[in-house]
């Protein structure tokens, strides 16, 4: 894959690996867990966590976050149909501050598909 990604990914994984290691802090590594737990499958399919994850990352602004969701979206077979509307509602419920986060996501999302 591209060099956003497999930056992107380099920089996670070592500074995750960092902060589980630090200090033994078991709040930290039960945040962790908490969320590797809430997007297992369960009533809900992966797939719609990981757009819902999405989403949410979107109207927060958290690019690290985007990315990351991007990157399971895709895994997880997400289509650039539902992608569009994805980000359409993203914009609607977080209005027009979210739009500078979309094209970033789009840019991302096609190199994900290169």
């Amino acid at each position: 894959m591209g060099t956003k990604l497999d930056a992107f990914n380099s920089y996670r994984e070592k500074m995750n690996e960092r902060l589980l290691n630090a200090e033994n802090n078991k709040v930290i590594k039960r945040i962790f867990n908490v969320d590797t737990n809430a997007y297992m499958e369960g009533e809900l399919p992966v797939k719609t966590k990981e757009m819902l994850g999405l989403a949410a990352s979107m109207v927060l602004r958290c690019d690290d976050c985007i990315r990351y969701h991007l990157i399971k979206c895709h895994e997880n077979g997400v289509t650039e149909g539902e992608l569009m509307e994805l980000f359409g509602i993203a914009n609607l419920v977080g209005g027009s501050i979210v739009i500078p986060h979309t094209r970033r996501a789009i840019e991302f999302w096609d190199e994900l598909n290169s």
